[in-house]
């Protein structure tokens, strides 16, 4: 999509209903309605016909569901997806595994499938619907099909690897091949497009390296224990939604739960608590990012290093700063590979971020902060 332009959207949704109010919102905060769709099948011939600059794709519906089509377009006509799922287990299980054929990030329908209530998420949708349209779907495939052989940046350290650590042996049984500074704790923050990138990053991170790992996806209520399983089956950490007065040690990672700030509530030998809360939103978010990054660089003692991912807006800008501050060790992906360069980009603009490396390298970019020298 040319900078300036008005995005040009396909809408896709079983219900008659849907389809218009979700048109009428659109079309009401200035993004052109191309083409409408009531199932998958049509959905894909509607890409294909007008060339959009991003589709809306409900996931269930007849003939072809959200998933296959947002398969059937990235394969074919490659364009920002952005799926809107109703509340169910079943549409969560599918919403990710269409993240994963490529959809750009999800939004929730409040209210169920056929959904009444659409209209008072109106400035939310039209924000979201505009970031993804600003996406490149082809430079997105190419990151997650792609390895980099490095990313060529000084990935630096903490600053504190005077203790002794953790010693990692290569498979021969042979002599120590990595040892990494004693109860490292990592804050990782993201938005859209985050999902599928914290998964990489969090896969990438070995057991031996003993990190305490919290995650604060922007991501709504009813979804963020599903991200967790999925995680939790996808890396050699042992993950799971936060609760209210949890504690995590090495090895372990909590997700905040959806529509709750998690916040570090106290820190002692190793072992991390967080309380959840539902203050006011931050950042016009509620998980925000800067609420746990703040308060672990306020109560973590141990090294700490901070990670902001792929995402619009500027939350956790004021959380790497806290981190960086407090003497963590600070991480921003860079803008070739991030689905949308907002949150990054604004971290990077504090001056307080010690590196910036592609999606591929930012689990080295943490463990090389944790790495004794």
């Amino acid at each position: 999509m040319a900078i300036g332009s008005t995005p040009r959207a396909v809408v896709a949704d079983d219900s008659h209903f849907m389809r218009s109010v979700i048109s009428d919102i659109l079309e009401e905060g200035g993004i052109d309605v191309v083409a409408v769709a009531k199932n998958g099948q049509e959905a894909v011939d509607a890409v294909a016909e007008t060339d959009p600059d991003v589709v809306t794709m409900d996931v269930e519906m007849p003939k072809m569901n959200g998933i296959e089509a947002t398969d059937r377009i990235m394969s074919t006509r490659p364009t920002p997806i952005l799926m809107l799922s109703a509340h169910t287990d079943e549409n969560a299980d599918v919403t990710f595994q269409a993240l994963e054929k490529g959809a750009v990030d999800f939004f929730r329908k409040p209210g169920g499938e056929v959904s009444m209530e659409m209209s008072r998420m109106q400035d939310q949708l039209v924000d979201i619907v505009e970031s993804v349209a600003a996406v490149d779907p082809t430079d997105s495939s190419d990151v997650a099909s792609a390895r980099t052989a490095g990313s060529g940046v000084d990935l630096g350290g903490v600053g504190t690897s005077e203790t002794t650590g953790a010693e990692t042996t290569d498979p021969a049984g042979g002599a120590a091949a990595t040892e990494y500074v004693d109860d490292p704790t990592v804050v990782i923050g993201s938005s859209t497009g985050g999902p599928t990138v914290v998964e990489q990053v969090l896969s990438d991170l070995p057991l031996a390296a003993d990190l305490r790992v919290l995650v604060v996806q922007h991501m709504p209520s009813g979804f963020t224990d599903r991200f967790a399983e999925r995680l939790d089956a996808r890396s050699e950490y042992s993950v799971r939604e936060a609760e209210d007065g949890d504690r995590i040690g090495g090895g372990e990672a909590l997700i905040a739960a959806g529509d709750y700030h998690m916040e570090v509530t106290g820190y002692r030998r190793g072992r991390l608590r967080v309380g959840l809360t539902q203050d006011p939103p931050v950042n016009n978010v509620r998980p925000a990012v800067d609420v746990t990054m703040e308060t672990a660089a306020e109560r973590v003692t141990d090294p700490l290093a901070g990670v902001i991912l792929t995402g619009m807006g500027e939350d956790g800008a004021r959380g790497v700063r806290a981190i960086h501050e407090a003497g963590g060790y600070t991480v921003a992906q860079d803008e070739a590979t991030s689905a949308v360069f907002g949150m990054p980009k604004r971290a990077i603009e504090t001056g307080c971020v010690d590196g910036v490396a592609p999606v591929n390298d930012v689990a080295a970019a943490i463990l090389d902060a944790f790495e004794v020298t």
